[in-house]
């Protein structure tokens, strides 16, 4: 029947033409989108800032960020078992110490970028390139302005003095910041005065441990205690809070630079390393460049008052007044090859 009129339909065969030119349209639209891609980030940071960021890669490149928060070490059990069927691309992690448990369990891969190593100095990068710091932090002495003169100040050994009885407040010794903290000592002045340092400071606190960084500055504003260990960007969030209630206790305190005639103070980073069995690796490389970049720095700096890595951006208005100090000088990797003994060193000290 159909070769009876066909002389009839020919007109119409072009017809069935426009379907077909639409179905080429809708096969390529899936194609382009799979040439941008995505990237799968698992980090142990909540901020607003990063997601600010995370928006302006997808912004800028059309790769899509997939984010899964949890902690470091939660995320790096995850990572551990998943293994080769991880969709994890990235971990990007608070402290050193946790690149480095991840770097020991084998999850990372060596990263190559001509561009990242120009924007990130190599005493912030691993000596085997299979992790970057993104962001700096130091760990300070915070002290109540109406009740403690920082001509009082000096060392963190200091600390540990008969007239800081009572008076000292921090986290617990199992927070990581503390245990790289410890772990740092431990690599300047031997495990013995590192162990001596603990013992001191578990003896002079003002209270058993509890909270963060955060609530030893809120506990300082209230009496609570004199001095808090703390990290500086926890400061410049409440200086640079919406919340009235907030800033007052920000401007209630000094913060004060330990160490700065011996062995510098306390540096820490934020990090991140490419996953060993990652399926986007060139996104991967692509979005840690945005990270690095004066872009993406300058958006950590002014929005978390952070230390960026890029030595081309500057520090934010809020962390520029606190003034410039010398910063221990040990390879970060040394605060996860320390860690373990800075636990021992904590448990056998009394700081809970």
């Amino acid at each position: 029947m159909l070769a009876a009129c066909g002389g009839k339909e020919e007109p119409q065969t072009a017809a069935p033409a426009e379907p077909e030119v639409q179905a080429e349209t809708e096969e390529q639209q899936p194609e382009e989108v799979k040439e941008a891609g995505e990237v799968n980030l698992y980090t142990s940071r909540h901020y607003d800032t990063d997601r600010q960021l995370y928006d302006l890669f997808e912004a800028e490149t059309g790769i899509k960020v997939n984010v899964i928060e949890g902690k470091g070490d939660e995320l790096i059990a995850r990572l551990n078992s998943e293994g080769e069927n991880t969709e994890a691309d990235l971990f990007l992690t608070a402290d050193a110490g946790n690149l480095y448990v991840a770097k020991q369990d084998g999850l990372f891969q060596e990263i190559q970028s001509d561009e990242l190593f120009k924007n990130i100095p190599a005493n912030l990068r691993d000596d085997e390139n299979m992790w970057v710091g993104l962001t700096k932090r130091a760990r300070v002495i915070v002290y109540a302005k109406d009740r403690v003169d920082p001509s009082e100040l000096s060392t963190y050994e200091a600390l540990t003095g008969p007239e800081w009885a009572g008076r000292v407040l921090s986290r617990t010794s199992s927070n990581m910041y503390n245990l790289s903290l410890l772990a740092s000592f431990i690599e300047l002045n031997g495990a013995e005065a590192a162990e001596e340092w603990a013992k001191g400071i578990a003896a002079n606190l003002a209270r058993e441990p509890q909270g963060g960084d955060t609530d030893q500055i809120r506990a300082v504003v209230a009496g609570e205690g004199d001095v808090a260990i703390s990290n500086t960007y926890y400061v410049g969030r409440l200086l640079n809070s919406a919340d009235k209630g907030d800033v007052e206790v920000g401007e209630a305190v000094g913060v004060f630079f330990p160490n700065q005639d011996t062995t510098g103070t306390h540096v820490n980073i934020s990090g991140v390393g490419i996953i060993k069995h990652s399926k986007n690796v060139e996104n991967a490389i692509k979005f840690l460049e945005f990270l690095s970049s004066v872009e993406a720095q300058k958006v950590f700096a002014e929005g978390n008052n952070e230390y960026p890595v890029n030595p081309d951006v500057d520090w934010s208005e809020t962390v520029k007044s606190w003034g410039e100090f010398k910063e221990q000088n040990i390879p970060l990797s040394i605060l996860g090859k320390n860690q373990l003994e800075a636990i021992k060193i904590f448990d056998r000290s009394g700081w809970k």
